[in-house]
């Protein structure tokens, strides 16, 4: 019996907390999980507060010897998707290694997910109509990071 080990997940409208989290639920079962339109996916808050501390955490250093050893912070939609679902995996660093090999993030909808011809997993509880306050998008805050693809 084959069964069907692949996911696809249409980040378009979708809350980035709520999609990582089911996400490292997929990836902890065996699952190969595909994300389109990840600049698309949204945090919820005041766009300028969220854009306002995304900035700061990339001013944080280390004291020794901050141009050698400082974090390296995501500052394209797919780093960020993918920091957000690492955040949501268990601590041992080998399984999360392991898990993170078989997640794939895309900008955009590219051809090569096309040809798998999966159909996009619905997560009502991750959709961005459900909140009733304002909310920013991820390509947003990866241009205001200093991102410069195409959104």
């Amino acid at each position: 019996m084959n069964l069907q080990r692949d996911v696809l997940i249409d980040a378009d409208g979708l809350i980035l907390g709520r999609m990582a989290s089911y996400i490292a639920k997929l990836l902890r079962y065996g699952y190969n999980v595909y994300v389109v339109n990840a600049e698309k996916a949204v945090i919820s808050g005041d766009p300028q507060m969220v854009k306002g501390s995304y900035a700061l955490w990339l001013e944080i250093k280390t004291l020794r010897n901050p141009y050698k050893w400082s974090p390296h912070r995501p500052r394209n939609p797919i780093a960020i998707v993918k920091y957000s679902v690492r955040n949501m995996l268990p601590k041992d660093p080998f399984k999360k290694i392991l898990l993170l090999k078989r997640l794939k993030v895309y900008v955009g909808y590219p051809e090569e997910v096309r040809k798998l011809k999966l159909q996009p997993v619905d997560i009502p509880d991750a959709k961005a109509e459900r909140l009733r306050r304002k909310y920013v998008t991820v390509g947003e805050v990866a241009r205001h990071l200093g991102w410069r693809g195409k959104v």
